[in-house]
């Protein structure tokens, strides 16, 4: 049961009156008139994204804990909420805090989202996790479920979700603007990061600040390295996702609400070598085959990193930005050239100069880290990158990951959560955890 359920029913019930909701144009934001209306937050992961994530937690609530791994980017961000608590241990933190904490923000490496947040929802916490929700295909799952069962208020920060262009390209999709879609494709500039390398072979000490089995986490021991902490974690495969898992949550996202892209039938990778099973490769193209969903036909996506880009004579001679999404139907395409799905052309132009926008399905949002806050206080519309939402996306993304490192085309039963074709490739579907920092479900 929650720890948390007399202060969450006061929350909703002293903000219902002072909390916007955000249904159909509506989107203004009202802060809570008292102290005591705000959401009391916890914090885990503090630089980095961890620093945005918890300046919009300071702004919407109080902060009353902090915790990382490096104490050098916690008194950076303590000296911004002295009134927090500091910890280096997320799970003491909660087991300290956790009467008076309504909310959390995970924004730590990807190996670490699932447990903490996780371990946070079990004690009823509304809970902002940052992208890719989880390192693992069964993580993902397993967020989905308990967010579920513990009925609290979820968040991924794919920030592009928010956007009114994002909703209103998902929009023009499901309107049938460009026909029915059986083809679409999606690459990014990244990894920007070391892959494709083996693992250091030096040991050098561990810094005085960083606590190193922390940071480990349910990962497997290995030494110390710079070349892990900080940034160049992503790459890792211990504690990263890689290119993929780092941006398709946002590149690829706005095709897979369009379309449902869930749960693919098929994944297959062509990549330049995963070596030593240490980083993901140096580039990579995966191929998605997803089946027929309700009315919509089969969908092929393909997926590009690494400098590998889509044929240029596909976008009617736009220019193809260093990273974007198109979407190919039966009358036309749809072409962002971003990240984030907001930004878009109507191809070939002279085929769409008459083009009026649909009328809005999709709710207007006041801003993605407020629209979680209002519906954590009772109000609003569950937010749309939700955990149920969230988790299927990631499940989808990851299975490329899947197929990189099994090496071959694999065939997926989304149901059963098993790769069906090559059985060893279902190792890669979750992992083995360390002692101590089990995934707790």
């Amino acid at each position: 049961m929650p720890r948390k359920s007399t202060r969450r029913d006061f929350i909703k019930t002293s903000t219902a009156l002072g909390t916007a909701f955000w249904v159909g144009g509506n989107t203004a934001w009202t802060q809570p008139a008292s102290p005591l209306e705000k959401l009391n937050f916890a914090c885990i992961g503090v630089d980095g994204k961890g620093s945005s994530d918890s300046q919009d937690a300071g702004s919407h609530g109080n902060i009353i804990g902090l915790c990382d791994i490096d104490d050098n980017r916690m008194l950076k961000k303590a000296a911004q909420f002295p009134m927090a608590e500091k910890f280096n241990d997320y799970a003491e933190m909660l087991d300290k805090l956790g009467d008076k904490i309504d909310a959390v923000t995970v924004s730590t490496p990807d190996h670490s989202h699932a447990r903490a947040s996780i371990m946070a929802m079990k004690l009823g916490k509304h809970c902002f996790c940052q992208k890719p929700l989880t390192w693992s295909v069964y993580e993902a799952r397993k967020m989905r479920e308990i967010a579920a069962e513990m009925k609290v208020v979820t968040q991924m920060g794919n920030q592009g979700t928010a956007d009114n262009g994002f909703r209103e390209s998902v929009e023009i999709i499901q309107a049938g603007t460009i026909g029915a879609v059986n083809e679409v494709h999606v690459w990014t500039n990244r990894p920007i990061w070391p892959q494709g390398t083996g693992r250091p072979t030096d040991t050098p000490p561990v810094p005085s600040n960083v606590h190193w089995d922390l940071f480990l986490g349910p990962a497997a021991e290995r030494p110390y390295h710079p070349a892990y902490h900080p940034f160049a974690w992503r790459g890792w495969i211990d504690f990263g996702t890689g290119a993929l898992g780092d941006m398709a949550c946002h590149t690829a996202n706005m095709a897979v609400m369009a379309l449902d892209l869930f749960d693919p039938l098929t994944v297959e990778a062509e990549t330049s070598g995963i070596v030593d099973d240490e980083t993901f490769p140096k580039d990579s193209q995966i191929t998605f085959e997803f089946g027929e969903r309700g009315d919509r036909p089969p969908v092929k996506m393909v997926w590009y990193d690494g400098g590998k880009l889509p044929p240029k004579e596909l976008l009617f001679g736009e220019e193809i930005t260093s990273s974007g999404l198109l979407l190919i139907g039966e009358k036309g395409s749809l072409y962002t050239p971003n990240d984030y799905g907001a930004a878009r052309l109507l191809l070939p132009k002279e085929e769409f100069t008459d083009f009026k926008m649909p009328e809005p399905t999709l709710p207007r949002s006041p801003g993605h880290f407020t629209e979680w806050v209002v519906a954590c206080s009772g109000g609003g519309s569950l937010p749309m990158s939700n955990f149920d939402y969230a988790g299927r996306l990631t499940e989808t993304i990851l299975l490329g990951n899947v197929a990189m490192r099994t090496g071959a085309k694999i065939e997926w039963d989304a149901e059963k959560m098993e790769v069906t074709n090559i059985p060893e490739a279902n190792q890669y579907v979750t992992r083995e955890y360390r002692k101590g920092f089990e995934l707790g479900v």
